[in-house]
């Protein structure tokens, strides 16, 4: 008689590594000194520097993260660095 075939264990789960929380800031340029904060509650995520006390705000949904509010972020910034730069183009 022929033995049974022995179940082969599905492979382990890769973990996924942690995003960050904390980043540069894109006034002051020190690094480490933007901490996002999502707050559920109310929908409401914020970026923080502690270091020139700049901050930012946007709302937020379940599949939000802190590296989505800090890219909202810069890109509101350069938004409104290309917004200046087209205005002062324009008055030459």
């Amino acid at each position: 008689m022929g033995k049974r075939k022995a179940k082969s264990k599905p492979p382990p789960k890769k973990r996924m590594d942690k995003l960050d929380t904390v980043f540069s800031c894109p006034f002051c340029s020190h690094g480490t000194s933007v901490e996002c904060r999502i707050d559920m509650k109310n929908l409401i995520g914020e970026a923080n520097c502690r270091i020139c006390q700049e901050s930012f705000s946007t709302t937020v949904t379940a599949l939000t993260e802190p590296i989505d509010i800090y890219s909202e972020w810069i890109d509101e910034c350069e938004r409104v660095n290309n917004y200046e730069e087209e205005d002062v183009s324009y008055r030459s």
